[in-house]
């Protein structure tokens, strides 16, 4: 019964027989209680429909496993219900298959493909758990679907996720070492992240899998040191330590001129306490040669990035979490300048106040620390002071503190303290405050007396451990001034008698024997006690009598010659090997002999040499080669995985190695006072810069624009607008650098031709201007609260325009030219729009001239009234409405609808405007270009008799009545493709005549731009794969190497807009379907030699299947 029992309460204390609480392996015993059927019980449980009874099995599943009880018979039940929807549920299940995965290698192995399901999951949480559960299954079988998994993970929309992707690398890598070069990749891509989540997670990645890889650092230098002050707190703590490896290796030794940084020669002061016991002559001959070396080198300049790092670690010194605290500390430390380490006394000594652990590392670090800059503790003194209620080993740590910090101005403060602490009832506490009683004394030569005899009144203690620590003290400190001692060593050969702690008992004797000629009349009495007792003392102190038995033979023979022979003959049959052979090397060496050798001529010199004193140093004193704050430098030893602490560089290395050409702009958008600006321009800012091109002027137009947009006045809005102009000449300028003679002579010729029509409609366009700027007046008054985001909108606008415009191929740029040229009517509307921008050089005018002239015409007519409301605030004019404002694209091509050969003289040419079709946004918008080629007028020109496919529509263009010969004249009309490539058949009709025509849209016709973050691009993308993804291999061709050049050719091929991407490698498009809103993504990622990756995700497989093609041929050809 007592054995039944004693089972029922091993399975949780059940009060009836052969019901235990928990499941029980039936293999163990229990088969025929109920146990088995309890099993049973969960199995039904987990089987069972309802959420609630399966969340209950799987936490009295997981009970079982944290109590040691074997549920591995469970595991085909558990596995069942990872596809369970219930969060809670799945993430026990999660947990149980970390934990017999490894055992269960099979069973686990029949769960990986749901686990691959998992990692497609919506829920950003299961695709993280199901990437933590395949990382923990220890089986090298499914190395490679680890690596896909990881892969696709670090490529993932969520952060967390990318998260989980990097905790998993260090996870495969000790599994298989030989995948590193492919974790590399990972970690390079992980290590461009902009996220805050990811940061420290990569960073630890970095550290376990290719810690000597510094050169993937070089680039992510400054992100780390800014995003550092968000990351959460323990990835703080490994993104610090490693870069303080990295600084170390990179920057020079802020210290290495110290006499020039500190008025008055810090550096010689380290020189002397170095060279301290060496000859004067070779002190004169180093000082020579420092100050030589100190007159040829330079005046040592901080590396702005090495004050970088000072300045974004300062602040977490206020850091709730202790372990940030103590790793700025070491931080700066190791890398500042000495008179800036004194910031990280404050903040490590309002750690003391922390818990006893955390005070225990604390002051380990502050006790290394204390031994090279004494001065920056100083003033925290009393905060070392120990409390009654410290822990042994605090105290300890805290008496060391105090000694190091000890000197002539504060020793009489310690030394009051000392002597409270050696009342103290922790015997270990005061053993530790008599050796540092004993160490300030050898450091600070004033207060050796006083602390003598302190010691000495100490002998009279009634505790034996302080008797026996002072007499080991007083014997290292009587070492130095023996002659000057002699009472005190006398005092201390009558403690023989009661003194019993062995260390104490051989310190006395040591001193008897070594000392022997100052006290004659005593050292032969101690020896003739001690031989009486010899057989019961132990080992070291018989050491020490056979040692003073040869001194005092050598020293007093009359006396003491039968007492040494006497303690000879008790030594020889010693049980202790050690003691007897001491004893026979005594005796051949100072008892003369027929056989006795040379050497027993010189034992006089042998026992009685002078013996250096010992120095008393603190055991932290070498520990500063071990980095503060690890746990090589706390356990003084080595630990595994360990990385020394580099030495500092003789010469600097490269700076500009860490220099990044366009993302270099992000450490200046941080510093944007409002968060929420700096989100958006974070989000918007690379969307331009990336395709501009990565030039200086760029970067520095948008330092400009971006300043700019930070003011709320409204000349904000003019700086902004001159900030961006700036940037389309300048960038123009460099795109066209090739044709700069040809370019000259017809920018000439437009001059020319401007000015002769600026003259003519000069009247006219000042009476606008005047009316313009009074209605912005009034406008700006209104919404001066929406003032900052349309400045930012202007300056988007302005930036983006540039980059249409710049972007598009010089043989189309002429050829637009010479049809601007050759259509005088048209060439005033352009002209009073150009005008108003801002009073620019006519030479700027150049750059502007791509956009073709007949467009602007119809834009004020076809904008909806709250895009013109919402513009109308702004001070551009309709030239910020062209098409390049709203569609980042290239030049738009044109189409020929009607031959003039066909058409009797009247030529129709149409193109896709890419503008919004204000009557129906559903519609696509097309221009038409109607030229009279013919002598006569038409007249009547409208359209008839339209035949469409199912479900498209046509919003006609009004009726031309009248195009006179030689004239052109423009229209817009909208069709609904319905999202398809068929054809819109009509007739175009004049007076007299009906021509048959029909507009056929190109796939990329059929989208408009939409604008996403690179977090949204991810989201969408994450959603739209499988089947809706395409991906195809490409070679791109020679003149599409470059960034511009892609985005040049996309965005030709397909109305879409830029997404910004942190990689440099890949170029990111987005879209949507004009009729249904579907979205289209797009992904171009680039690689070595020309190879590319073309990557279309859309709902519509049909029109992603026919846009990889047109964009295949585009980046091709």
């Amino acid at each position: 019964m007592s054995d039944r029992s004693a089972f029922n309460d091993e399975k949780g204390g059940s009060s009836s027989v052969g019901e235990p609480e928990y499941g029980h392996d039936p293999a163990s015993g229990g088969i025929f209680s109920s146990d088995y059927k309890r099993h049973d019980d969960l199995k039904e449980m987990l089987d069972s429909n309802k959420d609630s009874l399966k969340l209950e099995a799987m936490k009295r599943i997981v009970a079982m496993i944290a109590r040691g009880k074997n549920a591995s018979d469970l595991f085909p039940a558990v596995v069942k219900n990872v596809a369970c929807k219930n969060i809670e549920v799945k993430k026990l299940v999660y947990v149980y298959l970390v934990r017999y995965a490894e055992e269960q290698q099979d069973l686990a192995l029949l769960s990986i493909s749901t686990f691959q399901r998992g990692l497609k999951d919506p829920n950003q949480l299961i695709r993280a758990s199901a990437l933590r559960v395949l990382s923990s299954i220890r089986v090298t079988i499914i190395v490679p679907i680890m690596m896909l998994a990881i892969k696709e993970a670090a490529s993932d929309m969520s952060p967390y996720v990318r998260k989980t992707a990097a905790h998993a690398i260090p996870k495969l890598y000790s599994l298989d070492p030989e995948q590193k070069d492919q974790l590399i990749e990972v970690i390079e891509k992980l290590l461009a992240d902009k996220t805050t989540l990811v940061a420290g997670s990569v960073v630890m990645a970095f550290e376990e899998v290719c810690p000597e890889r510094i050169d993937l650092i070089h680039k992510n230098y400054r992100k780390l040191c800014n995003l550092l002050i968000d990351v959460e707190e323990w990835g703080q703590v490994v993104i610090i330590n490693m870069l303080t490896r990295y600084a170390r290796t990179q920057f020079l030794n802020p210290n290495i001129n110290e006499s020039l940084l500190e008025e008055g020669g810090g550096g010689e002061k380290t020189f002397y306490g170095s060279d301290e016991d060496e000859d004067e002559d070779e002190e004169e001959k180093e000082k020579k040669a420092e100050a030589a070396v100190m007159a040829k080198r330079k005046p040592y300049v901080m590396d702005p990035d090495h004050r970088l790092l000072l300045r974004n670690t300062k602040p977490l010194l206020q850091s709730r979490n202790a372990a940030v605290v103590m790793a700025v500390a070491q931080l700066y430390f190791h890398l500042a300048p000495k008179a800036e380490v004194g910031v990280i006394a404050k903040a490590l000594v309002r750690l003391l106040r922390s818990h006893s652990e955390v005070q225990f590392v604390v002051l380990q670090n502050v006790a290394t620390m204390t031994i090279k800059r004494r001065g920056m503790f100083e003033p925290y003194l009393k905060s070392f002071y120990i409390r009654s209620t410290d822990p042994t080993q605090i105290k300890v740590l805290k008496l060391e503190v105090l000694t190091n910090l000890a000197n002539e101005t504060n020793i009489s403060t310690i030394l009051r303290e000392f002597q409270t602490y050696i009342k103290s009832m922790d015997k270990d506490f005061v053993a530790a405050t008599i050796q540092a009683i004993g160490r300030c004394a050898t450091n600070i030569g004033e207060v050796r007396d006083t602390c003598l005899n302190g010691l000495v009144q100490l002998l009279s203690n009634r505790d034996e451990l302080v008797v026996a620590e002072s007499v080991v003290v007083i014997k290292k400190l009587l070492q130095m001034q023996p002659e000057k001692h002699s009472d005190i060593i006398k005092h201390m050969a009558k403690l023989t008698d009661n003194i019993q702690v062995p260390m104490a008992r051989a310190s006395i004797l040591w001193l008897i024997g070594e000392y022997c000629e100052h006290v004659p009349k005593i050292a032969p009495d101690v020896l003739r006690k001690m031989a009486k007792s010899f057989t019961n003392e132990e080992d070291i102190v018989k050491l020490q009598i056979i040692n003073l038995a040869a001194k005092l033979y050598l020293t007093n023979s009359k006396q003491t010659k039968l007492l040494t022979q006497y303690v000879l003959n008790l030594a020889k049959y010693d049980q202790n090997y050690d003691i007897r052979d001491r004893a026979r090397f005594i005796r051949q060496l100072i008892v003369p002999t027929e056989k006795s050798g040379a050497l027993s001529k010189y034992a006089k010199k042998l026992f009685l040499a002078l013996k250096p004193a010992p120095v008393l140093e603190s055991p932290f004193k070498d520990r500063d080669h071990f980095q503060l704050g690890s746990l090589s430098h706390l356990l003084n030893a080595k630990a595994g995985g360990y990385q020394e602490l580099p030495d500092w560089p003789e010469a600097a290395p490269d700076p500009s190695v860490r220099n990044v050409e366009v993302k270099e702009s992000v450490p200046e958008w941080t510093k944007c006072s409002s968060r929420e600006k700096r989100k958006e321009k974070k989000v918007e800012k690379p969307f331009y810069s990336d395709s501009e091109g990565e030039s200086g002027p760029t970067e520095s137009a948008d330092s400009e624009s971006d300043s700019a947009s930070d003011s709320e006045s409204a000349s904000a809005s003019e700086e902004s607008g001159s900030g961006s102009e700036s940037e389309e000449s300048e960038e123009g300028s460099e795109s066209e650098e090739e044709e700069e003679d040809e370019e000259e002579k017809e920018k000439k010729k437009k001059k020319k031709e401007f000015k002769k029509a600026a003259q003519e409609s000069e009247s006219e366009q000042s009476s606008e201007e005047e009316e313009r700027k009074h209605e912005r007046k009034s406008k700006q008054r209104k919404s001066d609260s929406e003032s900052e985001s349309d400045e930012e909108d202007e300056s988007e606008s302005e930036s983006s325009q540039s980059e249409s415009e710049d972007s598009e191929s010089e043989t189309e740029v002429k050829k637009k030219k010479k049809a601007a040229e050759s259509k005088p009517p048209s060439k005033p509307v352009k002209k009073e729009s150009k005008k108003e921008k801002k009073e620019m050089s006519l030479l700027d005018l150049d750059d502007f001239e791509p956009t073709p002239s007949p467009q602007v015409t119809p834009v004020n007519s076809f904008l909806s009234n709250s895009l013109v409301t919402d513009l109308e605030g702004l001070s551009l004019s309709d030239a910020v409405l062209s098409p390049a404002t709203i569609a980042p694209s290239s030049a738009l091509k044109n189409y020929e609808l009607l031959h003039r050969i066909t058409g009797e003289g009247l030529s129709v040419e149409y193109c896709f405007s890419r503008q919004p079709f204000s009557p129906d946004a559903n519609m696509v918008a097309v221009q038409m270009q109607f030229t009279n080629n013919a002598t006569s007028d038409t007249k009547n020109l409208h359209i008839e008799d339209v035949k469409l496919q199912s479900g498209m529509r046509v919003k006609e263009f009004p009726e031309i009545e009248l195009l006179p010969a030689g004239e052109t004249a423009t229209a817009v009309m909208g069709i609904d493709f319905c999202d398809s490539t068929q054809a819109a058949n009509f007739q175009l009709c004049t007076h007299t005549r009906k021509f048959f025509v029909s507009i056929q849209p190109p796939v990329g016709e059929l989208m408009k731009p939409v604008f996403l973050t690179e977090n949204e691009f991810k989201k969408e993308q994450g959603q739209l794969m499988g089947m809706n993804e395409i991906t195809e291999k490409l070679t791109l061709d020679m003149k599409c190497r470059d960034e511009h050049a892609i985005v040049q050719r996309v965005t030709a091929a397909a109305n879409l807009s830029r997404v910004p991407c942190g990689s440099d490698k890949e170029c990111r498009f987005a879209g949507r379907t004009v009729t249904s809103g579907s979205l289209v993504l797009v992904t171009v990622a680039t690689k070595e030699e020309g190879a590319a990756q073309l990557t279309v995700n859309c709902e519509k497989m049909v029109i992603g299947t026919m846009l990889v093609k047109d964009i295949l041929l585009a980046l091709t050809q």
